[in-house]
């Protein structure tokens, strides 16, 4: 019971760390653009943040049951999952780097399980769908294609939608560009917020799921009271998938909304300042770009990444103007993150199993 009171905690944790790493990202060109100050950007992205991190379960379904076998998590497993996503978004957070806390979480949770199996067919790879491709389960169709086709799709979405505004735009005068935009930028930025919630905080609340289903499983949870029997979840069957509970979703959108009033200043500087210069259009084009790719894969239940997303759509924002406007030193070191995510916190998460191995507190 300890253990898993444990991991409940580390996972708030790691939801907290989300709330101002990854929310940074959603809130960074409204406050680039001066629309909103840093603290009325940070108030709505938290409130935004709150209520769609109530709307679906899409994505904790995927992270509960559709990566890998749910057979051999353990406790231990997720704490040393979510360590190595912890670990990972400090050290990124710490340089400025908008990486993804989703592939953190995906990473560490299939490092640790291999850890733990010993081996590799653990991971649930490839489920194809036999009606529609997008449907399949498993981590080349809810991982790794999406990591590279949607900031492919936000990045060429973002130069389309600012190339058509640049052409309906054409006669009007900055000043009235500014002041419309500045209006509609606040919207976009309300939505960015809203479809990222629908999608991050759902990773942390298919973890705990994971973990009570893993606790109901091994028989961790009989010594409950009666007064706490709600925290209970059913071992997945065949065919079924963990249902998520009411106090989950809710605990989760709290502290991520909590996280997310903390701030990520150094997140927000690198994507709003330094990789190009934004102005309200910009921001609209790059918001609502990444908001609508978001909300789609949320549908479908993929845990994309919101980093990869938003700065894509900013990149496409910037190369619809010139390629030159982009500064491509920036970019390339955010790609290089973006790379090294998933193998880096699965290969902490596979260290701190093996460390637990050796001294004894897990089966080898």
């Amino acid at each position: 019971m300890t253990l898993i009171l444990c991991v409940i905690l580390v996972a708030l944790v790691f939801e907290y760390i989300n709330g101002f790493h990854d929310t940074a990202n959603s809130i960074a060109t409204v406050v680039a653009t001066k629309v909103l100050t840093p603290r009325q950007a940070v108030t709505l992205a938290a409130t935004t943040n709150l209520v769609g991190a109530l709307w679906g379960t899409a994505v904790a379904k995927t992270i509960a049951s559709g990566l890998v076998d749910a057979r051999i998590v353990s406790q231990q497993v997720l704490i040393c999952a979510l360590l190595g996503a912890i670990v990972w978004n400090l050290v990124t957070w710490y340089w400025g780097l908008p990486s993804s806390s989703s592939h953190a979480l995906v990473g560490g949770l299939v490092g640790a399980a291999v850890a733990a199996a010993g081996n590799w067919d653990v991971v649930i790879w490839s489920q194809p769908d036999t009606v529609h491709w997008y449907a399949g389960k498993g981590l080349l169709w809810k991982v790794v294609l999406p990591m590279f086709l949607s900031p492919a799709v936000g990045f060429v979405l973002g130069m389309l939608m600012m190339g058509l505004l640049y052409a309906l735009l054409r006669n009007w005068k900055p000043r009235t560009v500014n002041a419309v935009f500045g209006k509609l930028q606040m919207a976009s930025a309300a939505g960015m917020g809203f479809m990222h919630g629908t999608n991050d905080a759902q990773k942390t609340m298919g973890i705990i799921a994971l973990a009570l289903a893993a606790g109901t499983m091994a028989g961790e949870m009989n010594d409950l009271p009666a007064l706490l029997s709600f925290l209970r979840v059913e071992a997945p069957s065949p065919g079924r998938d963990l249902e998520i509970a009411m106090w989950i979703k809710i605990t989760c959108a709290i502290v991520m909304a909590s996280g997310t009033a903390a701030g990520g200043w150094r997140i927000i500087k690198t994507l709003g300042h330094k990789m190009v210069r934004l102005q309200p259009v910009h921001g609209f084009a790059a918001e609502t770009t990444s908001a609508t790719i978001i909300g789609l894969a949320s549908h479908f239940g993929i845990p994309v990444s919101t980093t990869h997303n938003i700065s894509a759509a900013i990149m496409g924002v910037g190369a619809a103007k010139r390629l030159n406007a982009l500064k491509w030193t920036i970019v390339e070191k955010m790609v290089w993150a973006w790379l090294l995510t998933i193998p880096i916190s699965g290969a902490i998460a596979y260290g701190l199993v093996r460390v637990l191995q050796t001294v004894g507190q897990m089966p080898t």
